[in-house]
């Protein structure tokens, strides 16, 4: 018999209006052996970083779940005026092919979605190691708003949700603060 998120799809949780509890899948569905090497993102028109991975990822000294899939985040609140930003994801794959490799995130704040992104990566040869570049807009922040995000910490939250061929392999979680 199979587990109820076996059967999760992209298009249901596109449809997720609030932050996911807990995970939609155990760490094991990635059978396809995708791991994440390098991540950064840059304010597009000044190429400023405003983030880039620790080249080495510290050995957890008892297994914690949340920590693995988990990322917290301090920004800048500047990066909430930016109009463009560009990520850049370096990403080895195991020995089986990924076809129709796609990342569904979902932005929300304070409970509420913000913002929607659904990249396509498309097919990536086993034991391979690739990158991808983004580069998109971003909605624009009124001072009042950029204000509700620095005085809330950590109430912006995202869930990234990847798929081979419509099948969840993995289900990651971020949040956010700014910072003046």
């Amino acid at each position: 018999m199979a587990n109820a998120w076996e059967n999760t799809k992209p298009e249901d949780v596109l449809k997720r209006a609030a932050p996911c509890d807990g995970y939609l899948c155990p760490l094991d569905a990635n059978s396809f052996g995708v791991e994440f090497l390098k991540f950064e993102i840059r304010d597009y028109d000044s190429g400023k970083p405003v983030y880039m991975s620790p080249t080495e990822v510290p050995d957890l000294p008892v297994f914690d779940e949340d920590l693995m899939r988990t990322v917290r985040y301090t920004f800048s609140a500047e990066f909430l005026k930016f109009k463009t930003v560009r990520t850049a994801l370096e990403f080895k794959v195991g020995d089986k092919p990924l076809d129709n490799f796609r990342m569904v995130e979902l932005h929300f704040f304070k409970g509420k979605l913000v913002r929607l992104y659904d990249f396509e990566f498309g097919f990536c040869i086993p034991t391979s190691t690739n990158s991808w570049e983004a580069i998109y807009d971003v909605p624009e922040n009124s001072a009042a708003e950029i204000k509700d995000y620095v005085d809330s910490p950590f109430a912006h939250k995202s869930d990234s949700y990847y798929f081979v061929n419509d099948k969840l392999i993995m289900h990651n979680k971020a949040e956010f603060q700014y910072v003046e």
